[in-house]
């Protein structure tokens, strides 16, 4: 599966923004989809992912967003969405999504990355 990430922009700190995830080539249905940021000067780390498609897991949080960050999924779009609220400077990054076949926040673990969404939170 490829993915896209979508909706990024200027907000201002306490702001919301939503990224949206669009899928191509398979249904999203069947993978755990989770998102990333890459921060100016920093490595990509975990953010959030998306509730698991079978089972009871629920959606993993980064302790950085946890209370103001919220995954969802839309199968019927193919599309994953990332609803950001109560925004901080320091949210500022490019953010990513990418696919896995089970629950994790390993970026190694995740794969049909594409082209990132820039947010810019400004103080």
């Amino acid at each position: 599966v490829q993915l896209q990430a979508s909706g990024g922009g200027l907000a201002q700190a306490g702001g919301s923004l939503r990224l949206s995830c669009a899928a191509s080539g398979r249904s999203v249905r069947t993978y755990v989809i989770g998102w990333f940021r890459q921060g100016p000067g920093k490595e990509r780390e975990f953010v959030g992912m998306s509730p698991v498609p079978w089972g009871s897991i629920r959606p993993m949080y980064a302790d950085s967003v946890k209370g103001r960050f919220a995954v969802s999924r839309d199968n019927a779009q193919n599309t994953v969405y990332l609803e950001m609220s109560s925004l901080k400077p320091e949210d500022t990054a490019i953010y990513y999504c990418a696919a896995s076949r089970v629950p994790r926040s390993d970026v190694g673990g995740y794969s049909g990355w594409g082209q990132g969404t820039l947010v810019t939170v400004s103080s």
